[in-house]
């Protein structure tokens, strides 16, 4: 982007209406999870609590489990409830599809050191973001960080540009040095997102999947994939909607019929390869003439 960018416009203010909302709700949020409460009960929580304030969830609530990094979301039934557990909320909003991205651990497993490792880790790499660092910079100072605790980053899911309708875009903020990074220019919206690990520092996908998202857009016959689809292209259009979300009867038939066609493809949960634990800290700032603000505090 041009340093040229206008950093007042309608643009960047509803990328800041969308932090300010999302910094209440995730610490609404976060106090609600102790020992016997309910998963689906606090997602719910979350997202209504977003319409309320006068946002859109931008994703699924993300209720990451000990070893599980991202993509866990309740099902429409789920009657899961919180132990003593590390615990990983990943919670998104949009206005008009303009967006804010934040995380937090809560840890009720008494590994408070790996939950500082990733939550010291942003705040280092938030320190050095201006325009002309490179990203491979950034993922140095997050991974200094998660060493000097002793602990591993998640060297496979890194931070992410934030597009119109698109959670995922460049760049790629890696969570370890690299040498072949890309330059911050003013006006970029990034999510820096450190993942930290007692584990080796890899995650791959598990078998369960609650979240998709639209990839083409096309006739199906089935009423009730219809029906989906319809809702989909309306109301989520290519940001991530959850199975609970939609509003057909047998949603889960509809998805499997809609993913077979590749109308939608799913985002199976990642865990740690290991089985460790993995904690999370993410933050959405805007890249400024001379730093960087972070919409999501």
């Amino acid at each position: 982007m041009s340093s040229e960018v206008d950093l007042e416009s309608e643009q960047y203010e509803k990328h800041r209406e969308a932090g300010r909302i999302l910094s209440q709700v995730r610490e609404e949020t976060a106090d609600r999870v102790e020992v016997g409460a309910s998963h689906l009960e606090i997602a719910e929580y979350a997202e209504d609590r977003i319409r309320e304030l006068g946002g859109k969830p931008a994703f699924p609530v993300n209720i990451s489990i000990d070893e599980e990094a991202a993509h866990a979301t309740p099902s429409i039934d789920d009657e899961s409830t919180f132990g003593e557990e590390m615990i990983n909320l990943d919670i998104g909003v949009h206005i008009d599809g303009w967006l804010a991205d934040t995380a937090i651990t809560v840890d009720l497993s008494g590994n408070d050191e790996l939950a500082e490792a990733s939550e010291q880790a942003l705040e280092a790499a938030i320190e050095v973001i201006e325009p002309g660092v490179n990203t491979g910079d950034i993922g140095a100072e997050i991974e200094a960080v998660i060493d000097g605790y002793g602990f591993n980053p998640v060297v496979n899911l890194t931070g992410h540009g934030l597009g119109h309708w698109e959670q995922h875009t460049t760049p790629n903020i890696p969570n370890r040095a690299v040498s072949q990074g890309t330059t911050l220019e003013v006006g970029d919206v990034v999510a820096i997102e450190p993942f930290a690990t007692d584990g080796s520092g890899k995650v791959t996908e598990g078998s369960s999947e609650e979240i998709y998202s639209l990839e083409h857009d096309r006739s199906v016959r089935n009423r009730q994939a219809r029906e989906a689809l319809s809702q989909i292209t309306e109301e989520f259009r290519t940001l991530p909607f959850a199975t609970r979300w939609l509003e057909t009867d047998r949603p889960e038939m509809a998805l499997r019929r809609l993913k077979s066609s590749n109308v939608v493809h799913g985002y199976p949960v990642l865990k740690e390869d290991d089985g460790f634990l993995v904690s999370q800290k993410e933050h959405t700032i805007i890249v400024t003439e001379d730093g960087c603000e972070v919409t999501t505090e």
